[in-house]
């Protein structure tokens, strides 16, 4: 479904992705993994069109969408979320998800003057599309609720929430279980394997926590330095050796940096 082909990502002398190459299948949840610095957020950045890669090109179903910006590849289904949320603090819940709806006719001035009775009716169809989202994602007794007042978990399952407001495709989720108790990261991962199961969705997701990538995601692709290191199941990538080296490298430095060794 999706094709990224030999991607560099130059920053002055920084290679930040320095010939990375994945394929991601329609239908499958796809983890992508990897130390800090890997490169995997700024992988995500290229594909969902927020950088232009220095070079490489990435394809969806045989279409060259290399550059596009963000806006055009959300009419093509290619939607993706953040390490930290993105809401509309003081909209409530609700109000959030109806803001993703495109082509309102209350967006046209002379729609809401001359056609008031259409504005009314799309206006309905956003708030019961939203309302089923909110149900879908055990978001009810919050819905009426200014969003920056929800948690952290609740705020990735909004973001979620925004994705099954319009006809995605193939969804990209920044670290979806970053600073979410384990109880709401078991929700989100509930959601994404229905959205998966009962409705289709592709899914690539960035994530640290291994149990939770090993739960949801088969194949699962490692990044180290910019460049795809191994591909394969959760248990199969867990014992490569050049993994292991890649963490226990950075663990390494990390725990005698902090020992003042």
């Amino acid at each position: 479904m999706l094709r990224v082909d030999d991607v560099h990502m130059h920053f002055g002398g920084i290679r930040a992705v320095n010939g990375a190459s994945i394929e991601i299948s329609e239908g499958s949840i796809t983890g992508l993994i990897g130390p800090n610095g890997a490169g995997k957020s700024t992988l995500f950045n290229i594909i969902a069109g927020h950088l232009k890669p220095t070079s490489g090109k990435v394809w969806l179903s045989g279409e060259d969408i290399t550059g596009l910006p963000p806006h055009q590849l959300f009419h093509k289904g290619l939607l993706r979320t953040f390490q930290i949320a993105h809401e509309f603090a003081t909209l409530s819940v609700r109000e959030n998800l109806m803001t993703v709806v495109d082509n309102q006719p209350g967006e046209q001035l002379l729609d809401v003057w001359l056609r008031p009775g259409r504005v009314r009716a799309r206006e309905e169809e956003a708030r019961a599309r939203a309302d089923e989202v909110i149900e879908f994602l055990e978001l009810t007794h919050v819905a009426d609720e200014p969003a920056g007042n929800l948690s952290g978990g609740q705020k990735k399952l909004l973001e979620l929430g925004r994705t099954m407001m319009v006809e995605a495709r193939i969804v990209f989720l920044d670290e979806v279980g970053a600073g979410v108790n384990r109880t709401l990261l078991n929700t989100l991962g509930e959601a994404i394997l229905r959205l998966n199961r009962e409705r289709g969705y592709t899914f690539c997701m960035i994530e640290h926590d291994m149990d939770f990538i090993g739960r949801l995601c088969d194949p699962v692709i490692v990044m180290a330095e910019g460049q795809v290191l191994a591909q394969g199941t959760a248990e199969e990538v867990k014992v490569n050796e050049h993994v292991i080296e890649a963490y226990l490298g950075t663990g390494l430095r990390d725990r005698s940096a902090g020992s003042g060794r």
